[in-house]
């Protein structure tokens, strides 16, 4: 019995010891997918200096990007600007298109009131003339108070005529003017000069600064 005891008291003690060589044989022992993992774990102080690479490689994209962007703005900047410059002289050109207009409408409308007579004072002149000859016939005692009527006809006219600016041209004794004067007949007359008015046959008449009606006039030779 004694002998028995003791060999299960030696077993027990003995059981110990193995369970803790067992576990010191669990802890050596490396699993494969440990020895996969230790690389990693060796690699991982890498990662930095990669995404270190990643952001510089991003930060080019970016800046080329950006510079793309800032050349097409430039771009569409002088589009503009020529745009702008196109729109800027067809403003200008209808601007003063629009002047010239409504400068020569002002002025047309100035001559139409400066001259406004002019189609009445045309139609009057000949009952001018007419009434000149009736007053250089010699007048008899008959028809002394007509002539007298027929004159102060003739002073109204001429009075209503001067007020809208019709005036005489002055043609006897003056240097022949083409501009003025018509010449119908041409005679040597002693004492005056060559290309000089010696006789009026109509008077000639001037509305404002516009030639109304050249006076018909003899020029000596």
């Amino acid at each position: 019995m004694n002998n028995q005891e003791e060999m299960k008291k030696d077993e027990l003690n003995a059981a110990p010891e193995t369970a803790e060589a067992a576990g010191e044989t669990e802890e050596k022992t490396v699993s494969p997918q440990e020895k996969t993992a230790e690389p990693a774990a060796e690699e991982a102080p890498e990662q930095p200096e990669e995404k270190k690479e990643d952001k510089k490689d991003e930060k080019k994209k970016g800046f080329f990007s950006k510079k793309n962007e800032i050349e097409e703005l430039k771009t569409r900047i002088s589009e503009l600007e020529g745009e702008n410059v196109k729109l800027k002289n067809e403003y200008l050109k209808a601007y003063a298109d629009t002047e010239n207009t409504r400068r020569r409408l002002q002025q047309e409308a100035e001559q139409t009131r400066k001259y406004r007579i002019q189609s009445f004072a045309l139609d009057i002149l000949p009952v001018l003339d007419n009434l000149e000859r009736a007053l250089a016939i010699e007048p008899t005692p008959e028809t002394e108070s007509y002539r007298k009527g027929v004159e102060m006809i003739y002073q109204q006219l001429i009075h209503a005529l001067t007020k809208e600016g019709v005036s005489e041209i002055e043609a006897q004794g003056k240097e022949f003017d083409p501009n003025f004067h018509q010449a119908l007949m041409m005679e040597a007359v002693e004492g005056v000069e060559p290309n000089h008015v010696t006789e009026v046959l109509q008077k000639g008449y001037m509305l404002k600064d516009r030639i109304l009606r050249a006076a018909m006039v003899k020029v000596s030779e």
